[in-house]
């Protein structure tokens, strides 16, 4: 695999890499994953090179007809060379003119190109990741990754690299051409390109990584902006607008003086460049002088020497600017890289273990005991094992913490168990393909997932190929149709980034429409009610008890009332399955059960 995607970690991206480790990494090496994304358009890719050495070309030709007519071309009776020296010139600039403009357009859009390929592979990349990777990964940041970092990687591939290319061919083509003008002042040149090229090599390592650090910087203040916005509502309700704005303004501060830092090396780059650069061309031209006075050089051959040596002197300045754009660059590339190689830690097997088509839904959990990655030796779960039927109707029952929640989130392979197994129809969930287990199941979450989209588009989040009649067939199910008439657009209202403009209830009736259409034979529902008042729980609790016929339920309640009539109840405490029965035999045994119930329906009359 190539450098960007090869596999080699299963963590978040750390941004706290430490300078020594910046300082190891600083080299271009990063870039080289742009490698099979620009193969892939290796046409146009060709076309652009093409494109590149023809503008070289016509750019070295013209020192050549400025020579001729400096030696040949200004006595009375060449009038008719130096007309012909002058339609050679409009034709070369002709030919500069297409092939300058060709390299734009296709570097351009070659560029636009690949960065959109890229987005598209991190963004995949990203949505096959796991719980351990989500537990400490921050959005604001991915999205950094996702859009800043690329647009950085867009410039290089796109205007940094053809210009850096042009310019090498300038400057390899404006040596040669130096060389063979003049072999006594191309020595001179010769002898000062060392002292012009290694302060540059050394200057663009220290530009990478301060343009690292400045993106690092800015993907926290970013990071911060997003989460601040997700939660504005809670920053308003408590006052603390002026901390959060002191706190971004930190962050931004920060990214500012990181970008001045990475901006300063950059001009000082640029500043040696120049100087070196132009105090070679002096001296050179003070040699090429002294040449002609004595006699032993032409003006013409001083001028075309000139010439080309202004062009690889430009040439070379222009290569210190785009050096360091493309360390830039290569630190973006770096980042997107640390994203492509994260490999989740719940993987499909080489080979999976296919699953039926619908499975009747009987669920086992044998010996599961399982630490979340952030808390490794803190066991949520302690060698739990039950049983669930097909069809049946299970609850489980328990204080905060008690571990409801990640049985719900191991059955999904969100995570795999450290130990033990779970199995669907008997086969290890572990042996097949996380996709097809899922589909699967059908989660009510108690923490709602609404996207910026229309109702109808919500709830077809359930299944993706279902008929508008199917979707609000769901949603009448679900008593979503009961506020979607009062809607300005009806089922094609936009509900607002997160579900912004609907209640908690309305929200929640999505959910569980989304549910109802995924029609899987597995139903997990989490405090599916908790979030409606009265009315709306009553005619939700009607739909979910027409949807649970026939497929086999787990449910999560904290409210004791919403699982009376639950098949069985599996009570758990500190990641163990300590009691189990119906509700009367729950009660009648007098354990944490019973506690719970007391305090629960005593509370309630």
């Amino acid at each position: 695999m190539h450098a960007l995607t090869q596999a080699d970690t299963s963590t978040a991206p750390n941004n706290d890499a430490s300078e020594g480790s910046r300082r190891r990494k600083a080299n271009l090496k990063p870039l080289r994953g742009l490698a099979p994304y620009l193969s892939r358009y290796r046409g146009r890719v060709a076309a652009a090179l093409v494109a590149i050495l023809v503008a070289a070309l016509a750019t070295l030709a013209l020192p050549l007809a400025v020579r001729r007519m400096i030696d040949f071309g200004f006595a009375a009776d060449h009038a008719a060379l130096v007309d012909r020296y002058f339609a050679v010139l409009v034709a070369v600039a002709a030919v500069l003119a297409a092939a300058s403009a060709a390299r734009y357009y296709l570097v351009t859009t070659l560029g636009e190109r690949v960065v959109s390929d890229l987005r598209t592979a991190v963004f995949a990349r990203l949505v096959t990741l796991d719980g351990a990777f989500y537990d400490t990964a921050r959005s604001g940041e991915l999205t950094s990754r996702l859009t800043a970092d690329t647009t950085q990687l867009k410039s290089a591939v796109g205007a940094s690299a053809s210009t850096a290319l042009r310019n090498l061919v300038l400057c390899v083509g404006g040596i040669a051409m130096m060389v063979v003008t003049s072999p006594r002042l191309s020595a001179l040149v010769l002898v000062a390109i060392p002292v012009i090229v290694l302060p540059l090599v050394a200057s663009g390592r220290k530009v990478r990584r301060r343009t690292r650090h400045a993106q690092d910087t800015l993907a926290d203040a970013s990071a911060y902006a997003a989460e601040a916005l997700n939660g504005m509502r809670a920053l308003q309700s408590s006052s603390a607008e002026g901390a959060a704005r002191a706190r971004f303004d930190g962050a931004v501060e920060e990214a500012f003086t990181a970008a001045q830092d990475a901006t300063r090396a950059r001009a000082w780059l640029t500043g040696v460049a120049i100087f070196l650069v132009t105090a070679s061309i002096v001296a050179v031209l003070w040699a090429g002088a002294q040449s002609v006075l004595g006699g032993t050089m032409s003006s013409g051959a001083l001028s075309q020497f000139v010439l080309y040596a202004v062009l690889a002197a430009a040439s070379l300045g222009n290569l210190s600017e785009t050096w360091g754009e493309v360390s830039a660059a290569a630190g973006a590339a770096e980042r997107i890289g640390e994203l492509l190689k994260v490999e989740p830690q719940v993987r499909t097997p080489a080979q999976p273990v296919a699953l039926p088509a619908r499975l009747s839904g009987a669920i086992r959990f044998d010996e599961v005991s399982f630490a979340y990655p952030t808390r490794a030796d803190d066991n949520a779960l302690h060698a739990v094992s039950f049983t669930v039927r097909p069809g049946e109707r299970v609850a489980l029952v328990g204080p905060s913490g008690a571990g409801k929640s990640t049985v719900f989130q191991l059955l999904e392979r969100f995570y795999d168990p450290q130990a033990g197994r779970i199995l669907l129809d008997e086969i290890d969930i572990g042996t097949a393909d996380p996709v097809d287990v899922r589909r699967q199941i059908a989660l009510v979450p108690q923490e709602v997932a609404i996207f910026a989209d229309t109702v109808r588009a919500n709830i077809r989040l359930g299944r993706p190929d279902a008929t508008d009649a199917e979707v609000e067939a769901a949603g009448q199910a679900a008593a979503v149709d009961e506020f979607v008439a009062r809607l300005p657009q009806g089922w094609d209202t936009l509900v607002g980034e997160r579900g912004v403009t609907l209640s908690g209830g309305q929200r929640q009736r999505i959910v569980i429409a989304r549910a109802i259409l995924r029609a899987a034979p597995i139903l997990l529902l989490d405090e599916a009610t908790s979030a409606l008042d009265a009315e709306s729980e009553t005619l939700v609790q009607t739909a979910l008890e027409r949807s649970m016929e026939g497929r086999t339920t787990l449910v999560i309640a904290h409210r004791l009332a919403t699982v009376l009539e639950a098949d069985r109840i599996l009570v758990m405490e500190a990641g163990r399955v300590v009691d189990e029965g119906t509700h009367a035999e729950l009660v009648a045994k007098g354990g944490l059960y019973a506690r719970l119930a007391q305090l629960q329906f005593n509370a309630a009359a």
